[in-house]
């Protein structure tokens, strides 16, 4: 997988709770809202995405809520 996608993806999704902190969203919400593919040949997979995710959560800068089946994303907190 792109590593530099990852850490676009991850800086982006830094930069949206920095200036949303209450903000929580799905895998495909935060891929398609949150982050900017526009400089980019094409937009990256949602694979990247969830790959950015977990590699904020495991630093504990995300966490991940299960609600009604789905997964939420949002600031730890």
């Amino acid at each position: 997988m792109n590593e530099q996608a990852i850490e676009k993806a991850a800086q982006q999704i830094r930069a949206y709770l920095a200036a949303r902190p209450q903000a929580a969203d799905t895998l495909e919400g935060i891929h398609r809202w949150w982050i900017d593919w526009q400089d980019q040949d094409r937009e990256e997979s949602p694979a990247v995405t969830l790959a950015a995710l977990e590699q904020l959560a495991a630093g504990g800068e995300l966490e991940k809520l299960n609600l009604g089946g789905r997964n939420l994303w949002r600031r730890a907190g």
